[in-house]
């Protein structure tokens, strides 16, 4: 679809001279992400913050921690409930390692989301106090779980919540409720993701047991790989401190010793050596995503404990299958959604489709691909007849804030939670009609009707301006993704020395571009289909790489958009 694009301000003469330590494009990028003095730029590309992290700021902390050590001493059973995806997953192994290290009888519990559905469940609860527990910590889940709360109170059973996501009016009655979203919170980083909040955890009781028993059970930093799949993986905002505990994570999954991660990356070709926040988000992630979406969450939690290699091995290449089986599940539902959308859209900037045959599992990545794909909000719902309910997965443009909207129509809902961007519901079918003609006028008041994605624009270039040592540059600003995009430069009028379609039905474009010094290679991907109509001139739209063939390493032009 068209795209506009906003070239940044130029950056000031003044403050150019404060950040005169820095080549000038590199100069132009800090002050593009709102970094105007030296101190705070070197801050930044060293990935540090300015405020104080420590875990016992959050509220409820030390009430947990206090807790925790309360069941070693009775040696009570605990369990860790988590969440199904990549984050819940990795927040679960973290806490299991970090409580079995420190010495308590823990179990995993991990929900399957066809049968019990996202977040705490009552029979769950009622299982785990009957098989002895006493104390369960939820990990990315239970902010919003009220009812569950209840009964956890009720049965016996001690629950602390560990949560991230956007709290309700009412905070569920537990035992402890840590979320630094929650109303006087001191914590200042208010964006951890899920893992995040479990790496406080880990860190806090780490820190109690060598103030109490002069022990270190285990360096927290080890769980650092973990913390850089989970927070990739929730697509968290990589600036403050996650860009800190990714920074870090990226340098501990590049030598981990986990068999599980290494083992996935040989099947998904990763090398783990230079491993980046975008080999997390497009290989790793997916993978460990793959079972919770088609089956059980659990395969993923055991690849990531094991220390076994040939069970490694063996779990990898089964995930491996099950992204396979994910990605034509992905792209059949995607066509569908889009036909069901089309043929039923009363308003034009919300994609809406359900159907029976949609897999819940998979509804929230085909609403990610529509979205991405028209720069719309776009909701997909899997329809269940015999249970009477859908569910539906919902993902959204800056404009317009999903948890807020879906706030605003709480009483149609069963269950719902999420963020500004990604959220999910369940609904009674009999209420879906009205639910989906009160978010259309919802979607039509907020949005305009000439909706377009408007590219922020970096600085625009000639493309002699670019060097290999521009993108060395560039590697300070790691790890890029939400929040902290990866640098994109314009350059006009750039003359066109060869063309070629590559990969798979000719998908890809690939470009020999004219510069001053030299030929320079761009690679479009799912730009094929331009090859035949591409002028001799153009303007482009591109992030830089480092393309590395047969030992030798050139720049290469990753192109986002073409205008002739």
């Amino acid at each position: 679809m068209e795209q506009n694009w906003k070239i940044s301000p130029i950056i000031p003469p003044e403050i150019s001279t404060k950040l005169s330590a820095f080549p000038p494009i590199m100069r132009q990028l800090l002050f593009n992400r709102g970094l105007t003095t030296d101190d705070a730029a070197r801050k930044f590309l060293r990935a540090q913050v300015d405020f104080d992290t420590s875990p016992g700021l959050l509220m409820g902390m030390n009430r947990l921690v206090e807790r925790v050590f309360l069941a070693k001493q009775n040696k009570e059973k605990v369990a860790i409930y988590g969440d199904y995806d990549v984050d819940g997953v990795t927040s679960t192994t973290l806490l299991v390692e970090a409580l079995g290290l420190l010495g308590l009888d823990v179990r995993e519990y991990i929900p399957n989301r066809f049968e019990e559905g996202y977040g705490l469940n009552t029979e769950a609860l009622t299982y785990l106090k009957a098989e002895g527990i006493s104390l369960v910590i939820s990990v990315d889940c239970g902010i919003r779980s009220i009812a569950e709360a209840e009964h956890a109170t009720k049965i016996g059973l001690d629950l602390i919540i560990t949560d991230h996501h956007d709290p309700g009016d009412v905070i569920p009655v537990a035992y402890a409720v840590i979320n630094p979203k929650q109303s006087g919170d001191l914590y200042p980083e208010k964006s951890l993701a899920g893992v995040g909040i479990a790496y406080k955890v880990a860190v806090a009781l780490a820190e109690q047991s060598v103030k109490q028993e002069g022990v270190l059970p285990y360096d927290p930093t080890e769980f650092l790989d973990l913390v850089a799949l989970g927070t990739v993986a929730d697509v968290a905002p990589l600036r403050g401190e996650n860009r800190q505990l990714v920074r870090r994570g990226l340098r501990r999954l590049r030598v981990t010793q986990r068999q599980g991660i290494a083992a996935l990356a040989a099947v998904a070709d990763v090398k783990l050596s230079k491993a980046t926040a975008t080999s997390i988000g497009f290989s790793l992630a997916p993978r460990l995503n793959a079972a919770g979406r088609l089956e059980s969450a659990l395969l993923s939690f055991y690849l990531l404990s094991t220390k076994d290699i040939a069970l490694a091995g063996e779990l990898a290449q089964k995930l491996n299958v099950r992204n396979n089986e994910r990605q034509k599940i992905t792209r059949d539902i995607q066509e569908k959604a889009l036909e069901l959308a089309t043929q039923q859209q009363s308003n034009p900037n919300l994609l809406f489709a359900v159907s029976t045959e949609f897999n819940h599992g998979i509804v929230g990545l085909a609403a990610s691909k529509l979205c991405e794909t028209f720069y719309r909000p776009a909701i997909v719902g899997a329809y269940d007849e015999k249970e009477g309910t859908t569910r539906c997965s919902c993902r959204s443009i800056p404009e317009y804030h999903l948890s807020n909207a879906l706030d605003r129509m709480s009483h149609f809902f069963i269950k719902y939670g999420g963020h500004a961007a990604a959220a999910g519901f369940t609904i009674a079918n009999d209420k879906l009609e009205d639910f989906k003609a009160c978010i259309n006028a919802d979607v039509a008041e907020r949005l305009p009707e000439d909706l377009a994605r408007t590219v922020r624009v970096d600085l625009e270039v000639e493309l002699s301006d670019l060097t290999l040592e521009t993108v060395e540059h560039l590697e300070y600003f790691q790890p890029t993704g939400q929040e902290n995009p990866d640098a994109v430069f314009v350059s006009r009028n750039v003359e066109v020395r060869g063309k070629r379609t590559v990969g798979a039905d000719g998908k890809h474009l690939k470009l020999t571009l004219s510069s001053d010094r030299g030929p320079v290679d761009a690679i479009g991907f799912n730009f094929g289909h331009l090859a035949s109509s591409l002028p001799k001139r153009i303007d482009i739209l591109y992030a830089l790489e480092i393309n590395e063939y047969n030992g030798v390493s050139n720049l290469q032009l990753k192109l986002k958009d073409i205008k002739f």
